[in-house]
């Protein structure tokens, strides 16, 4: 029975060996605060260690991850944490905000062939990437992801279908996602966001386009295959905002979880996720000075 128990205990050591190194930080601000790689549960407030967190995030049919898209510690421990899970459990797909729903085929065929051994001179040009996802943050998530034998899914609507929601803005069904308490703070986010600069009159629409976009993501985690991890910016992938409501409302009963990757001086609720992983800051910029000088 001992040599069983030892047995098994070297089994686990073995399979905690097997993750991969944590990234160093690459941003530079925030190296020394209390908090900096601090992972909280915050459903029971407990500190996790990196590798409980995968075990946890393991359990869930699908993982919705959210990040800062200017953050390149974000996209570092998104690939770990892609490669973690992939050391607990077998894929079923993974799906990216980044891609839309017109790259899809092209995807696909670079996934086939990449699998086939056939490189490509130009991914970026194969893929069709848009220019506003920084391809350096972006590329060894895509790259890793498309070598894997698990799909490959857009997740965005494309630029066509968000017009079309500009300018004549759809019914959205469902309860939960129509709120007042949910559409008002979104309201308000995209004013901010657009530095109080949008006529009020371009609110609803603006709006429109957040909430479908944040449908469709459910709708395609929803029929991906299980289990099934979504990279989204992180209001997308809030409980309280995004895609956990629309999974409610599309009836998608699938046991999911919610994991901010947070820089350390910004809070994250338990009303907004269930894990907070907070990391190096980028440098402040001011983007609202930027967009007035437009």
């Amino acid at each position: 029975m001992r040599h069983l128990i030892f047995i098994g205990l070297a089994l686990l050591a073995g399979c905690q060996a097997s993750l991969p190194m944590l990234p160093d930080w690459q941003s530079p601000q925030g190296r020394d605060a209390a908090n900096l790689g601090q992972i909280k549960d915050l459903h029971s407030g407990e500190t996790l260690t990196a590798t409980e967190l995968v075990e946890r995030l393991s359990a869930a049919g699908q993982v919705l991850i959210g990040e800062q898209h200017d953050n390149p510690d974000h996209h570092a421990l998104e690939l770990w944490l892609l490669q973690a899970m992939a050391q607990r459990r077998e894929q079923g797909s993974i799906l990216l905000e980044m891609l839309t729903s017109s790259q899809q085929s092209a995807v696909d065929q670079a996934q086939k062939a990449l699998r086939a051994g056939q490189p490509f001179a130009d991914l970026t040009k194969q893929l069709d990437w848009q220019e506003g996802w920084d391809w350096s943050m972006y590329g060894p998530i895509v790259r890793y992801s498309l070598k894997q034998p698990v799909s490959l899914l857009a997740a965005n609507l494309d630029r066509t279908e968000m017009m079309q929601i500009y300018r004549k803005q759809p019914v959205l069904s469902g309860a939960v996602s129509t709120a007042t308490s949910v559409r008002t703070p979104l309201l308000e986010q995209i004013r901010e966001s657009h530095c109080g600069l949008l006529p009020n009159s371009q609110l609803p629409a603006m709006l429109a386009v957040q909430q479908q976009r944040d449908r469709r993501m459910a709708e395609r985690l929803k029929a991906a295959d299980k289990p099934a991890v979504l990279l989204a910016g992180a209001f997308h992938v809030r409980r309280d905002l995004g895609v956990p409501l629309h999974l409610r409302d599309i009836g998608d009963t699938t046991a999911h979880a919610v994991l901010i990757l947070s820089e350390v001086d910004k809070a994250v609720s338990a009303e907004q996720a269930d894990f907070v992983w907070y990391t190096a800051a980028v440098e402040e910029k001011d983007h609202c000075a930027e967009l007035r000088k437009r």
